[in-house]
C-alpha cells in the first residue's frame, strides 16, 4: 500500500484469504490467475509492459509470468527485469527464483537478470542493509528508465518503438547497461562501462542484436560516437543487426552517457554463463506507433507482502560506472573483443 504507482490490483483475494503469499511463487501464481481479468483491464492499450521482479519470493516469483502471459496474450511487447535474490537467503529462495526466471522467461520477449550477488562486488562492505537494498531497486529502475527514455525522448539521431521492437520482440535473454565518463577519452570508458558491468549475467560476445544510444552536451562530436561504436561492435557478432542513437542536452556538459541493449545470443553463450531459458510463442506485434504513456506503471500487490518502504523516491548514485579497464600486457587480463580488435588493427 506504500506504493507511488498510479495502479494497483489487489491479487487473489480469495487465493490467499486476504493474507500474503508466504515466500510461496504457487499461491503469487493462484492469486494471479484469480485476478487475470483486471490484469488484463489494466495492460490493454499498451504498446510495451516491463514485468519487474524480485525472484525468490512468491509474489513476484508466481504473479510475474503471469502478468507477462496476458501481456502477450494483448500482442504488447513485453520485457522481463528480474534480480535474482543473495546467496545467504538460502536454497529454498533458490530454488524458487530458479523457477520463476524460467516460467518469466518463457513468456517475455526478453529478459533482463541481475544477480544481487554481484552487488556486493559494488558497494562497501559497511553499507547499512537498507542503503543496499535501495541500491538493488534503483538497478531495476535504470534498466526499465534506460530502456524507455530510448523511446520517450527525442534525439538528434533519434530511435523510436520500432527499434526497441526490432532489437527486442522474442529475443530471450538480454543485456541491458549504462556508461557514464567524462574528461578525455570519456566515450570509450563510457562504452566499456556500458558493456562489461559486474552487474550482468550475461557477456555481450555474439550478440546478433544491439541498440545502443549515446547522450551528452552540444560539444559531444561525431568523432566520440565512433569510439563508442567501435568498442561496442567489436564484441559483438558481425553479422549483429545495430541500431544507433544520439541525443544533445545542453545540461550534460563534459559528461556522456552511453546505453546499450544486446540480444540475440547463441545458445552455446548461454549455457556457458549458466542462463537457461525458452522464448515464448510467437505474438502478432503491436503497432508501432505509440505516445509517451505506451508504458504502463502496474504495481501487483498482496496484502502483506510489501517491503518495509518504498524505495522508489531518490535515484541512488549510478551503479554502472565502477567497471573500467586498465591497459595490461598480459593478453590473459585482456577481454576477448579487445584482442580481437587489436589483432585486426596489426
Amino acid at each position: 500500500h506504500n506504493s507511488k504507482a498510479d495502479i494497483k490490483i489487489h491479487l487473489g483475494r480469495d487465493a490467499t484469504n486476504g493474507l500474503g503469499a508466504g515466500a510461496d511463487p504457487t499461491v503469487g501464481e493462484a492469486a494471479a490467475n484469480e485476478s487475470r481479468d483486471e490484469i488484463r483491464e489494466a495492460l490493454e492499450g499498451a504498446d510495451m509492459v516491463f514485468v519487474t521482479i524480485g525472484a525468490g519470493g512468491g509474489t513476484g516469483s508466481g504473479a510475474g509470468y503471469v502478468v507477462a502471459e496476458v501481456a502477450r496474450e494483448l500482442g504488447i511487447l513485453v520485457v522481463g527485469v528480474a534480480t535474482r535474490p543473495f546467496s545467504f537467503e538460502g536454497e529454498k529462495r533458490r530454488v524458487n527464483a530458479d523457477w520463476a526466471i524460467s516460467h518469466l522467461g518463457r513468456e517475455v520477449d526478453t529478459l533482463i537478470t541481475i544477480p544481487n550477488d554481484r552487488l556486493l562486488q559494488t558497494i562497501d562492505r559497511r553499507t547499512p542493509l537498507l542503503e543496499t537494498f535501495k541500491i538493488a531497486d534503483d538497478v531495476l529502475r535504470q534498466g526499465v528508465q534506460g530502456i524507455s527514455e530510448l523511446i520517450t525522448e527525442h534525439g538528434l539521431i533519434n530511435l523510436d518503438f520500432a527499434d526497441v521492437k526490432a532489437i527486442m520482440s522474442n529475443a530471450g535473454s538480454a543485456l541491458m547497461g549504462i556508461g557514464r565518463a567524462s574528461g578525455d577519452d570519456r566515450a570509450v570508458q563510457a562504452a566499456q562501462q556500458a558493456i562489461e558491468s559486474p552487474l550482468i549475467e550475461v557477456s555481450i560476445d555474439g550478440a546478433k542484436g544491439v541498440l545502443f544510444n549515446v547522450t551528452g552536451g552540444y560539444e559531444m562530436s561525431m568523432a566520440e560516437i565512433q569510439e563508442a561504436a567501435e568498442i561496442i561492435t567489436s564484441a559483438v557478432s558481425p553479422n549483429a543487426n545495430i541500431i544507433f542513437g544520439a541525443t544533445l542536452k545542453p545540461e550534460m556538459e563534459d559528461e556522456l552517457v552511453i546505453t546499450v541493449i544486446a540480444t540475440g545470443f547463441d545458445s552455446d553463450t548461454f549455457r556457458q554463463q549458466e542462463v537457461s531459458l525458452t522464448v515464448g510463442d510467437d505474438t502478432k506485434p503491436a503497432e508501432t506507433e505509440v505516445d509517451e504513456e505506451m508504458v504502463k506503471n502496474i504495481d501487483l500487490e498482496l496484502d502483506k507482502e510489501e517491503s518495509a518502504e518504498s524505495f522508489a523516491a531518490e535515484p541512488e548514485t549510478n551503479i554502472w560506472e565502477n567497471p573500467t579497464v586498465e591497459a595490461d600486457d598480459d593478453e590473459d587480463d585482456t577481454p576477448a573483443f579487445l584482442r580481437r580488435r587489436k589483432k585486426n588493427k596489426e
